[in-house]
């Protein structure tokens, strides 16, 4: 039995090799991840500054594996500065037993024992002239460091960004790589998430995405988002949805909203769109989402969507002859 499932959720990630491992992904069409300092403002669209990333590795890779960073530093032509620059972000990685599987570690909240697991590698980023707008590389890292979790995907390792001190924006990407000094894919890896902050295209003309899998029982996503500031519209496309809306927040607040899953849509992927508002030209806007399914729990989303890219299938109801 166990080999069956392992079987089933090897197969359901085979779409994924080609543009999983740039966080964000291809597919997303977003510009960059954010975490601001610790003594930021949530108004600035980052409640708790702290970002988890997750990447999984598959179990016959055996290869040493690199998570390299771009524009890790904290002051330069990509963050977003508050006054002077005064921030300091701490990246790490981690692995080993309940590192990926701590029950903290799924929560949306990240509070709790969501550091939990080994600590592999760490590195802080000042305000570094010599990492602007360049990329910088944790390890090697041997594969089998991180967390085995099969139904996951395989090995399994966490990423931690915290602001440890300053009040700017660090705007920043992931990539998984085999090589230390390109950005080359690790054969079957993805990564994936549970909360996701990232800046919003300025250009009103962008859609971003972002893909969470509908799995077999799952019966309803709660969606959470924060300081959206009222930059358009946020809508669902699937098999069976057309463009259903989301509630949408304003600046430094919650909204949630509600969504029914139909038979159709499970084992399947959404397409949550992110649409802005073509008359506001709001910029610099950084977002807060996350997702729940019925039980409370929190629902992942992946760097490129299982399946593809979701569409629409109308349905006109038609009832075969007899």
């Amino acid at each position: 039995m166990m080999r069956s499932i392992i079987i089933t959720i090897t197969s359901l990630f085979i779409g994924l090799q080609l543009w999983a491992q740039p966080v964000p992904g291809v597919d997303e069409n977003i510009p960059y991840l954010v975490t601001f300092g610790d003594e930021g403002e949530t108004a600035w669209g980052d409640d708790n500054f702290c970002q988890m990333i997750f990447f999984a590795i598959p179990e016959d890779y055996t290869k040493p594996v690199y998570i390299r960073v771009y524009d890790p530093d904290t002051g330069g032509d990509v963050d977003e500065i508050q006054g002077a620059w005064n921030t300091r972000m701490k990246f790490s990685v981690y692995g080993g037993l309940q590192s990926c599987s701590h029950q903290d570690v799924k929560r949306a909240n990240m509070d709790g024992n969501y550091d939990s697991g080994t600590l592999l590698v760490s590195k802080t980023f000042g305000n570094d002239a010599q990492y602007n707008k360049k990329w910088y590389s944790f390890g090697p890292i041997n594969p089998t460091e991180g967390e085995y979790l099969p139904k996951e995907g395989g090995h399994i390792f966490k990423v931690i960004i915290e602001g440890t001190s300053g009040d700017d924006g660090n705007l920043y990407r992931l990539f998984l790589s085999s090589s230390p000094t390109e950005n080359r894919s690790v054969e079957g890896a993805f990564a994936y998430y549970f909360r996701y902050k990232f800046r919003m295209h300025d250009d009103v003309n962008q859609v971003s995405h972002i893909y969470p899998y509908i799995d077999k029982d799952i019966v309803s996503i709660k969606q959470a988002n924060f300081d959206w500031d009222s930059d358009g519209v946020i809508r669902v496309i699937s098999v069976a949805k057309n463009g259903e809306v989301m509630r949408t927040s304003g600046d430094n607040e919650w909204k949630t909203s509600e969504h029914m899953v139909v038979a159709r849509e499970k084992n399947s992927s959404w397409d949550i769109q992110m649409i802005k508002n073509k008359s506001a030209k709001i910029i610099n806007n950084n977002v807060v989402i996350f997702l729940e399914n019925q039980y409370g729990e929190s629902v992942k989303f992946y760097s490129a969507p299982i399946g593809g890219i979701p569409r629409y299938m109308y349905n006109i109801g038609l009832t075969p002859k007899k």
